[in-house]
């Protein structure tokens, strides 16, 4: 009975300290448009689209874009500026999951936080704009060096086919796409054509409402998930499923990532691709 006593309030306890009752406004982050071809390429900068987790470095903490600190070992932000940063953690490439499962462990698993890097794309810095930003982000981790602190390769290009060519090259490298920012833009919160994504396919979220049983092959298994999107569109993700979520599927309720490469007159993803359970930080 006492150890059944002293479990709970253990448990108690972590829950508590581990998550913060109340957690912290969202930061003010520009977010980024899907690409059109309607632009002028050479008044953008390019970089690759990094599979990460973003992170709002404040000065003093790595925040989540939920406004959710994250538990990071303090030698990892140790050397890091007291200068805001725009960025994103990240293991490379297809190693999302793994870069999950890193933030996600308690306690602190310091052999794998070794593997993480902060790579920063953006200054939160007022009346400066994008081009000028990248300058000073350069400055700052010169002098601020760090084995975990890098900023993302940035460069510039000219057409929309030199930016097709160079998406297909980050592709087949396993890479997920591009970003492009506008030289001129100011950093300023929320969505707009000042910062755009390029990718092959488009990806958004849907919410799980249902578990279709598996037939052939997959018997006894999950067979396709049953989705809504935020449109109220309501479908099935089979393809990207791997053995081990036909075993366990994402539950009912959650949130997960699918890309496709258009929408069908009825408003439906054509060749809708399960990708991953969606990163709530």
């Amino acid at each position: 009975m006492k150890h059944h006593l002293f479990s709970c309030l253990m448990w108690l306890f972590i829950a508590t300290f581990s998550h913060p009752l109340h957690a912290a406004e969202p930061p003010p982050l520009p977010l980024a448009n899907n690409y059109q071809q309607d632009i002028e390429i050479s008044q953008y900068w390019v970089s690759e689209k990094l599979d990460g987790v973003r992170a709002y470095w404040d000065g003093t903490q790595l925040i989540s874009k939920n406004g959710n600190p994250f538990s990071v070992p303090e030698w990892f932000t140790d050397a890091f500026p007291t200068q805001p940063l725009d960025g994103e953690l990240w293991i490379g490439r297809n190693q999302f999951e793994k870069l999950l499962s890193t933030l996600r462990q308690q306690p602190i698993n310091h052999k794998l936080w070794q593997k993480v890097r902060y790579m920063v794309f953006d200054l939160p810095a007022k009346g400066l704009p994008f081009e000028q930003r990248l300058v000073k982000i350069r400055q700052i981790i010169h002098t601020h060096p760090s084995p975990y602190l890098f900023i993302v390769k940035q460069y510039q290009l000219s057409t929309h086919t030199e930016l097709m060519e160079k998406l297909d090259q980050i592709t087949e490298s396993g890479g997920e796409g591009l970003m492009l920012h506008n030289s001129q833009a100011l950093y300023t919160a929320g969505r707009s054509n000042h910062l755009l994504k390029v990718k092959i396919y488009r990806d958004a979220e849907a919410t799980v409402i249902g578990h279709q049983p598996g037939k052939g092959k997959y018997s006894g298994l999950l067979g396709s998930l049953l989705v809504v999107d935020k449109e109220g569109n309501r479908f099935k993700l089979g393809s990207g499923l791997n053995d081990q979520q036909r075993k366990d599927p994402p539950p009912i309720g959650s949130t997960v990532t699918y890309r496709f490469t258009g929408k069908t007159i009825n408003g439906l993803p054509r060749f809708a691709y399960f990708l991953r359970v969606y990163a709530e930080l």
